[in-house]
């Protein structure tokens, strides 16, 4: 818990985390879809707690959805999604308002309120979900500033007058807001240049480490999967065609796993060594 956050409420208090390893995420016989369209048929996957787990997939398979359905912005026709061992669509208001301040959520391309500044934008979930006082708000915005490495004169800043990579700095400080033991990241380096996406990376490999994160990164950045992620979990087929690290990933003999994998953008699969079970180093 942070230093500056209120004790609950005895009976509002969060279950204890798991233990490392054991899943935090239990996903099982999910089915998704849109009108006719199924974008997940049975799909099932495990999140273990302290992962990096990167979610791939062609364009059209749902990697978007399943983080939006995990969350509850998509709503589920069957199957159970399951977070810190509670099923999410059991869960009364009260309750899931207490689950959702756990997780932390950057969208794709950032998503910021444009008429907010910085600082604004990263006490948005403080003041929805905490009653602190206005310089207390100000300290703790400039704490989740530092933490993403950007200097305190961004702070009155609008997301018009940021750069690519600022944008998703302080969205990443947003969805850091509450001190959430699980982050999820929709595209985290889309649109950044290589040195930018690095740097970004490093980022979130450190954020993980020195914070216990739990993260759930939808990626099609092969650059990602091979420098920061402990597994991968590949979609299609309205399901998980298969799950591991990356030594794993590129021995399948599925056709979309072998093209992504060992096909001839897939240089940063050759760059990065895998130790089995760990990060890539």
């Amino acid at each position: 818990m942070s230093i500056f956050s209120r004790p609950a409420p005895a009976n509002e208090r969060p279950d204890p985390p798991p233990e490392l390893g054991l899943p935090i995420i239990e996903i099982r016989d999910l089915t998704v879809g849109f009108g006719e369209r199924l974008i997940m048929d049975g799909l099932e996957l495990d999140v273990r707690r302290g992962e990096i787990l990167g979610v791939v997939g062609a364009s059209g398979t749902g990697k978007s959805v399943l983080l939006r359905t995990i969350i509850g912005l998509v709503h589920q026709r069957k199957g159970r999604v399951r977070v810190f061992g509670h099923d999410m669509s059991q869960l009364t208001p009260q309750r899931r308002r207490l689950i959702e301040r756990r997780w932390g959520v950057l969208f794709q391309h950032g998503a910021l309120f444009s008429s907010l500044t910085v600082k604004q934008n990263i006490q948005f979930p403080m003041r929805e979900y905490l009653d602190l006082s206005e310089s207390l708000l100000d300290e703790m915005a400039m704490v989740k500033l530092r933490l993403v490495g950007l200097k305190p004169e961004a702070a009155e800043r609008f997301p018009s007058e940021l750069s690519g990579g600022m944008i998703k700095r302080v969205a990443l400080a947003r969805a850091l807001a509450l001190d959430p033991e699980i982050v999820f990241l929709d595209e985290p380096t889309s649109g950044l240049d290589p040195i930018g996406a690095a740097d970004f990376d490093e980022l979130i490999a450190t954020l993980q480490k020195t914070l216990g994160l739990t993260v759930f990164m939808v990626t099609h950045d092969l650059d990602s999967l091979a420098g920061i992620c402990d597994r991968i979990a590949a979609l299609g087929d309205g399901r998980v065609l298969h799950t591991g690290p990356l030594d794993e990933m590129k021995k399948q003999s599925h056709p979309w796993l072998q093209a992504y994998f060992n096909g001839p953008r897939a240089r940063a699969s050759h760059v990065y060594t895998q130790p089995a079970g760990g990060r890539a180093t």
